[in-house]
Formats: C-alpha cells, sequence, structure tokens
C-alpha cells in the first residue's frame, strides 16, 4: 500500500557491494540524496532482469557509466584540492555522508552560488551533470576554509568551459605559472 518507491531505501543499503551508489564496493561516503535514489532505482530494475537479455545490458552499461562519471567528477575535485595545498585533507573534504552537516546555514545561500557557478562556468562537471547535494557540503566546507574563491578560480583555469560540449576523458589542463 506504500507507493513511495524509496521507501525501503535506507534499510538496502548494506545489504550488498551494489549497494554502493557513489563510486566503489564498500564506499561508506554514500548519501540518500536524489542521484544516488536514480543509481539505486536502476541497480534494483537490472537486478530483476535476466543477465542475458538487451535491457540487462543496457542497464548494466548505463551504471558503469554513471559510476565512472561520478568518479571522474570527484577526481576532478580532488586534483584542485590538492593543487590548492590539501593534500592531506582531499579525501575528507571529499567525504559526505548522511551523517554530515552545513557547518553555517548562513553560509548555505553563499555555498549554493559558488557550486551553480561552478556548474555554469568551468567544466568540473559533465553537460549532463545535475547538481549534487554532496559537492554543496563540499563547498560549504571550502567557505569555512576561506578557499571557495581560491578553488573557483583554479576549477575555471584547469577546467575551463569550452563551447560545443565537453568530455570526460579528457585530462585537466596544465596551469601556465
Amino acid at each position: 500500500s506504500n507507493n513511495n518507491p524509496y521507501a525501503s531505501f535506507g534499510a538496502t543499503l548494506a545489504r550488498d557491494e551494489e549497494q554502493n551508489l557513489w563510486s566503489t564496493p564498500h564506499d561508506v561516503t554514500h548519501t540518500e540524496a536524489d542521484d544516488d535514489r536514480v543509481l539505486y532505482n536502476m541497480i534494483v530494475v537490472r537486478n530483476q532482469l535476466d543477465k542475458d537479455s538487451e535491457e540487462w545490458q543496457k542497464l548494466n552499461y548505463d551504471i558503469y557509466t554513471l559510476r565512472q562519471t561520478r568518479k571522474e567528477v570527484r577526481s576532478r575535485w580532488k586534483h584542485i584540492l590538492e593543487d590548492l595545498g590539501f593534500q592531506k585533507e582531499a579525501d575528507s573534504l571529499l567525504s559526505v555522508t548522511k551523517l554530515s552537516i552545513i557547518s553555517d546555514s548562513q553560509n548555505m545561500s553563499k555555498a549554493r552560488d559558488i557550486l551553480l557557478k561552478l556548474s555554469e562556468e568551468t567544466n568540473i562537471f559533465p553537460t549532463s551533470w545535475e547538481l549534487s547535494e554532496r559537492y554543496l557540503f563540499v563547498v560549504d566546507r571550502l567557505i569555512a576554509l576561506d578557499a571557495a574563491d581560491e578553488f573557483f578560480k583554479m576549477a575555471s583555469a584547469v577546467y575551463p568551459k569550452r563551447p560545443g560540449g565537453d568530455r570526460l576523458d579528457e585530462g585537466p589542463r596544465s596551469l601556465q605559472s
């Protein structure tokens, strides 16, 4: 009688390694955000199909592609954080769980603005990317560290917006000193 497709979402996260919704098996940094629910639902549907079917193969490819895109986006963020001097802190700055909180509610508006600006003015996210709540938390942390503006400048230099779309398989551009 419950029509909510996400009703059992939290209870099923730990069932098996495929429930990892962010990047790799046993990654504890996943959240229950909308983009994770989309991937979760794809996994559920795929697991109900016959493995020899064309639909199963297509869904499996889509799941793989989405995970690879997420890994690449995270890698881009980590690269910039390391270039800004956060070599030891990069992984913890990018780690977002369902227990993560915004450090200062007054920063929320600024964090959203910066995230939107990153999306519109850089190529750090693919064109089809829907902004993830995960990166709102990361930007909030950068604001608290007074590094958000520098992060944006670095992202603009390393991943400039290019006309005609983007390609995730292109590596970061070297910065000219």
